[in-house]
């Protein structure tokens, strides 16, 4: 027996509510942008549960913006892990700065 996996449940939510085939990346977009938004004002504020709650909504929106592209979000979590895995750089005031883009 599989497991249902968190974002198998967000999919079958979202479709249950019609978010996948019912409305469009440019409103998953609009609403990516208004989470990260709460994300930044919550760490400006050092509010770990809003936080917590902003970085959930955004990885909800996120997995419904994939799968109206016909993606797994699981799948473009791993290209970039992938991608970034062996990736070399340095800290800079706080930054990761990648090898590739130190002068």
């Amino acid at each position: 027996m599989i497991k249902e996996t968190v974002y198998d449940k967000i999919r079958g939510w979202a479709g249950k509510r019609n978010l996948i085939n019912g409305s469009d990346s440019t409103k998953q977009m609009l609403k990516l942008t208004e989470e990260v938004g709460e994300i930044a004002a919550a760490v400006a504020r050092n509010n770990r549960s809003e936080v917590i709650d902003g970085i959930g909504d955004a990885v909800v929106v996120l997995t419904i913006l994939a799968s109206q592209h016909n993606m797994y979000i699981e799948d473009c979590v791993d290209v970039a892990y992938e991608t970034i895995k062996d990736r070399k750089g340095k800290m800079v005031d706080g930054v990761f700065i990648k090898e590739e883009d130190t002068v």
